[in-house]
């Protein structure tokens, strides 16, 4: 009785080993130009990951998350460069710190709102921010802000892989393993009936999207010293948010592993298009056109094929239950 859930679950376990190892043999694979692109596949699935926290188990459609992202990256060239020259690893948790403060104020008065009028008031949140660091002297301006260079591929990979794999383990732990991930489910599924309950939704829906912002910013951290310079439409740019999006759709919204497997998919589609073309306006009209496919063939997301099947699977288990005990036999 308990070692069938382990034997179903073990190809996946076997699946996922075979992936962190191939991650970790990663550097000694390939040269430095295909170790940039593996190190954007790990920062787009890691943020596609971060907008699916709020996105997908919350349900709370957030147009303004580059905003958070955007608020790391300045922080960490804020902090390293004169008056103050701290070490990126100093930095990292100072812009996690400043980004939790502004998702808290930014978060209590916009949680109250709900569908569009909730992704409005993020995406007017995150244009704020683009026109205060374009007017700013000390953010750099429209001309931008300069970082430290440091030109190791490999650390860049490593950190964008930690984060990664911490975003996916707290997302795991907190929304697939607790009791807050059931909290949080409930309060997408029907708010009225979760408060009835006795949950305290407006705590919760703050915790999250709190914990959905301080993640996107240690990404935007780790992009701001990868890429050693940063401008205010580059890391507070719409755009950013609707890859997320994009990817978080093409994926699974609110699986698992969906934001990967989209944030992946896409960025490679990029950079492969920018190799092969030259050029990426193309890769716009595929957004589109992968929104339009997802809405109609795949609303669960790629990562709905798997998860339909093992849902089948048990679905025609508990009916073979449900027919021999109408017919009189012991289960």
């Amino acid at each position: 009785m308990t070692t069938q859930p382990v034997k179903s679950r073990l190809p996946g376990l076997l699946l996922l080993a075979a992936v962190l190892v191939l991650l970790a043999l990663m550097p000694l694979m390939v040269n430095n130009y295909w170790l940039r692109i593996a190190t954007g596949a790990l920062m787009w699935a890691g943020l596609a990951c971060s907008w699916n926290i709020l996105g997908g188990y919350a349900g709370y459609i957030n147009f303004g998350h580059s905003a958070f992202f955007g608020l790391g990256a300045y922080v960490t060239a804020f902090l390293m460069n004169d008056p103050f020259g701290l070490p990126f690893l100093v930095t990292v948790p100072a812009g996690m710190l400043v980004t939790a403060v502004f998702a808290v104020i930014i978060g209590a008065p916009t949680l109250r709102l709900r569908g569009a009028y909730f992704a409005i008031a993020t995406w007017a949140f995150a244009e704020v921010l683009i026109q205060f660091a374009s007017a700013m002297d000390f953010t750099g301006g429209i001309g931008g802000i300069g970082l430290p260079p440091y030109l190791n591929e490999r650390f860049f990979y490593f950190a964008m892989l930690g984060a990664a794999a911490l975003t996916y383990l707290l997302t795991w732990l907190l929304f697939e393993r607790s009791r807050f991930g059931l909290k949080v489910k409930a309060l997408r599924d029907h708010e009225p009936a979760a408060e009835a309950m006795g949950i305290n939704t407006a705590l919760v829906k703050l915790q999250t999207f709190v914990l959905s912002a301080v993640t996107a910013s240690v990404f935007g951290a780790i992009f701001a010293y990868w890429v050693t310079f940063i401008n205010p439409k580059s890391v507070f740019g719409g755009d950013i948010t609707d890859q997320m999006v994009v990817m978080v759709l093409l994926g699974g919204l609110g699986s698992l592993w969906g934001p990967a497997i989209g944030g992946v998919a896409l960025f490679v589609v990029n950079r492969l298009m920018w190799m092969y073309w030259g050029d990426t306006a193309f890769y716009i009209a595929l957004l589109g056109a992968a929104i339009v496919l997802v809405v109609l063939f795949l609303p669960n997301g790629i990562a709905g094929l798997f998860s339909g099947r093992r849902s089948n699977a048990l679905e025609k288990a508990a009916g073979k239950l449900v027919g021999r005990v109408d017919e009189g036999e012991r289960p």
